[in-house]
Parts: structure tokens; C-alpha cells; sequence
């Protein structure tokens, strides 16, 4: 909805969070920015986070499982997961416990 002439906010968008950007949104954060996205071989492990963040930890259920992600970022980067060799965790069979995982940028 966009505000009428006769509304003393005329033409401010309201209600933005029915259009879908909410969703949008935290799919950008999760996926693109935390860079903790699911595709059809595994769960892409890429973040792209500013260089002052020391980590971050995510939570992540996927295919069954649940995976606590722990990302390290000692050395201020933004990206490029070193641990993990091509940073693409393998499906694998339901785990009774979490999933963890660890992973450095440098």
C-alpha cells in the first residue's frame, strides 16, 4: 500500500512486510551473507561477513540434521573458508545429536 494524496505521509509505502521482504530478506542474511545455504550435494558453508566480526555461529537444520556452524575469523577477512576443503558439507545420514562444525576465513 502506498500512502494517498490526502495522507499527511503521501506516498510512503507501508506494510512492506507483506510484500515478501521480510522473507527475502532473511533469506539474503542466511544464505548469501552468513553464507550457510543448502544445495543439492550438501550445505555450502560461505560467508561473506565485514572483516571486523570475530565469527559467528549459526544454527542450521538441514536434511534431518541439525548443524551447529561455528565460523572463526581471526585473521579479519571477509571471506574464503580455509578448513573445510571446498566448503561443501556431503549430505549425510540422520544423526542422533548435532552436527558440528567449525570453520576458519583466512
Amino acid at each position: 500500500m502506498i500512502a494517498g494524496k490526502d495522507a499527511p505521509t503521501h506516498g510512503e509505502a507501508k506494510n512492506s512486510w507483506l510484500t515478501g521482504t521480510a522473507a527475502w530478506t532473511y533469506y539474503t542474511v542466511t544464505q548469501w551473507i552468513l553464507g550457510i545455504r543448502p544445495e543439492y550435494d550438501g550445505l555450502r558453508i560461505a560467508p561473506v561477513i565485514p572483516p571486523a566480526w570475530k565469527g559467528i555461529t549459526v544454527t542450521r537444520r538441514f536434511r534431518g540434521n541439525t548443524y551447529l556452524v561455528q565460523v572463526k575469523n581471526p585473521k579479519g577477512k571477509q571471506r574464503g573458508v580455509r578448513v573445510i576443503a571446498g566448503n561443501l558439507l556431503p549430505v549425510l545420514p540422520l544423526q542422533s545429536a548435532p552436527v558440528r562444525v567449525e570453520a576458519v576465513l583466512g
